[in-house]
């Protein structure tokens, strides 16, 4: 379980690599100052900064829960590195994220997950769709399972399309008591049969004061990027109510997830 006082180190980047273009947002593979290797998903992406949100809230809400989650860390970017590259729409990227992103350490050699070719316990499985179904990620299906296989073991990657609410300014008190219909087309549902006990299991472990630690991991800048005349406060209180409601109202969306199990 994450401490109240974990912290994220925070990196220079200091060479663009390679770009991961089945990516909609273009990320990257770049390397620190600490010689590693991140996947870097930038600032200014189409999403901008609330996909970093979504990545960093959801990423670390999967640590605590004991999934295996590459180390997320702040990676600083000069825009003059757009100067080495010939690519003008990475240049442009490069200039649009001057600035704090967020990356994470690379898998080198990870193989992507396949449904047919690696199995999964039903107990993981319905972990991971319980987790999908509270974070509300559209973004673990077959065509796309942003899992990978990892020195034989599974990894979650890409939680930049959870906590959707936030995207389109939708309410959130009113979205966090929703049942989520794209869990039917969530790649490990048909292995999910454990749901009611992950369910008690991970509202024990998630408890307020470890939502509000990770909350709190979120950069003041991200939060009012869109909206400087925004209180920081009002938006950090925005995602830790949204999480802790939704967990209070879990049975919305494992019902759901089991209905939809059910017609599968």
């Amino acid at each position: 379980m994450i401490h109240p006082e974990a912290q994220i180190r925070t990196v220079e980047v200091i060479r663009y690599v390679t770009p991961l273009r089945e990516g909609g947002s273009l990320p990257a593979i770049v390397e620190a100052d600490d010689d590693f290797l991140y996947v870097l998903k930038f600032r200014g992406a189409g999403q901008g900064v609330k996909a970093l949100i979504a990545e960093l809230i959801a990423g670390e809400l999967a640590r605590a829960l004991g999934f295996r989650i590459p180390e997320i860390v702040f990676a600083v970017l000069d825009p003059a590195l757009a100067r080495t590259e010939p690519d003008e729409e990475i240049q442009d990227l490069l200039r649009a994220s001057g600035g704090l992103n967020l990356g994470l350490h690379f898998l080198s050699r990870a193989l992507t997950f396949d449904p047919i070719l690696n199995t999964v316990s039903a107990r993981l499985a319905s972990q991971i769709v319980w987790f999908d179904c509270f974070i509300t990620n559209v973004d673990r299906t077959a065509r796309n399972t942003n899992l990978l296989m990892w020195h034989k073991e599974l990894w979650l990657i890409d939680h930049g399309a959870s906590l959707y609410f936030h995207h389109a300014g939708l309410n959130w008190e009113e979205q966090a008591k929703k049942p989520f219909g794209a869990i039917k087309d969530h790649v490990l549902l048909p292995g999910a049969t454990e749901l009611d006990a992950v369910d008690a299991e991970f509202r024990q472990i998630l408890t307020p004061a470890v939502i509000q630690s990770i909350v709190e991991l979120v950069p003041d800048e991200w939060l009012v990027s869109d909206d400087p005349s925004g209180s920081v406060a009002e938006r950090r209180r925005m995602y830790s109510g949204f999480l802790e409601s939704r967990l209070a109202h879990s049975e919305i969306f494992v019902k759901e997830a089991q209905h939809a199990k059910a017609r599968i």
